[in-house]
C-alpha cells in the first residue's frame, strides 16, 4: 500500500472530493483525520466505514478560517496518530454573482475559506512536518480557475489564483525540509454540489459541450492523483499544478 504508516488530514473530508480522498488514502494504508464543518453525521459515517474495513480514521470539526481551529486539527493528528505526513487543503466555498453585484461578505467568505484556509492549513502542517524532520506532503485542491477565467465568479477565481502563487512560493521555501507542495486543479467534477445542475438538461449539455471528453470527472479520479502526490513516488514533484478537466481548459479558441 502506497501510504502505509502515513498520517493525513483532509479538510472538508466528509463529502464530495474530500470524501473520495479520505477513502482512497485509507485504502492505501494512511491513518486519516476527517475534518468537517457543520453536521458531524457524514464524517462519523465515513469514519465508521473506514474502521469497518480495517482502516484508521478519526473525526475532528474545524472551521478552516480560524487559526486556532486549524492548529487543533493538526494537534488531533499528532495525538491520534503520532504525527502528520500529508495535509490536503480541500475545504472550499463558492457563490457566483456578477462582479458589479458581488456582495462584499460573499467575497470575504470565499477568500477566508479558500485562500486563508489553505494558508493556515499549510502553515500549521508545515511547522509540524519540519519539526518531525521526515518530510511531508501538502496538497491543495485548487481549480482550473487558478488560471482560467470564469465571469460571475471573480471571488472564487481570485481565491484560487492566490492558492496557485502561495503553493509555488512555499514549495521553494519548504523544499529544504523535504516538504512538497502541489495543487490539484479539477474542472467539472460530479459531486453532490452538482445535483441542481443535473436537473437542468440544457445547462448540463452546455457544460458538457465545453469539455472535449464530453463528461464530468469523478471524485475518485481526483483522489487517485492525490494518492500519487502523497506517495513516495512523487518525492521530486513540487510547485506544480495538475489539471483534471477532460481538456476543458484547453478547448477555448480551438474551434
Amino acid at each position: 500500500m502506497r501510504l502505509q504508516g502515513k498520517a493525513a488530514i483532509v479538510t472538508g473530508g466528509d463529502t464530495g472530493i474530500g470524501k473520495a480522498i479520505v477513502q482512497a488514502f485509507a485504502r492505501e494504508g494512511a491513518s486519516v483525520v476527517i475534518d468537517y464543518h457543520g453536521n458531524v453525521a457524514p464524517a462519523n459515517e465515513l469514519a465508521a466505514q473506514i474502521l469497518k474495513e480495517g482502516g484508521k480514521a478519526v473525526v475532528c470539526g474545524a472551521d478552516v478560517r480560524y487559526a486556532g481551529e486549524v492548529e487543533a486539527l493538526v494537534r488531533k493528528a499528532v495525538d491520534a496518530f503520532g504525527g502528520l505526513d500529508i495535509m490536503v487543503n480541500n475545504a472550499g466555498y463558492e457563490q457566483q454573482h456578477p462582479f458589479l453585484e458581488m456582495p462584499f461578505e460573499v467575497y470575504r467568505q470565499t477568500i477566508d475559506v479558500n485562500l486563508t484556509g489553505t494558508w493556515l492549513g499549510s502553515q500549521f502542517a508545515a511547522k509540524q512536518m519540519a519539526a518531525q524532520k521526515r518530510g511531508g506532503r501538502i496538497i491543495n485542491i485548487s481549480s482550473i480557475h487558478e488560471e482560467v477565467t470564469m465571469p460571475t465568479n471573480s471571488a472564487y477565481c481570485a481565491s484560487k489564483g492566490g492558492i496557485r502563487m502561495l503553493a509555488r512560493t512555499i514549495a521553494v521555501e519548504l523544499a529544504q525540509y523535504g516538504i512538497t507542495v502541489n495543487d490539484v486543479c479539477p474542472g467539472a467534477i460530479d459531486t453532490p454540489m452538482d445535483a441542481s445542475l443535473k436537473r437542468k438538461p440544457e445547462e448540463m449539455q452546455e457544460l458538457l459541450s465545453e469539455i472535449p471528453m464530453a463528461r464530468m470527472g469523478k471524485p475518485e479520479e481526483v483522489a487517485e492523483l492525490c494518492v500519487y502526490l502523497a506517495s513516495d513516488a512523487a518525492a521530486y514533484v513540487t510547485g506544480a499544478s495538475y489539471y483534471l478537466d477532460g481538456g476543458m481548459s484547453k478547448k477555448s479558441g480551438s474551434l
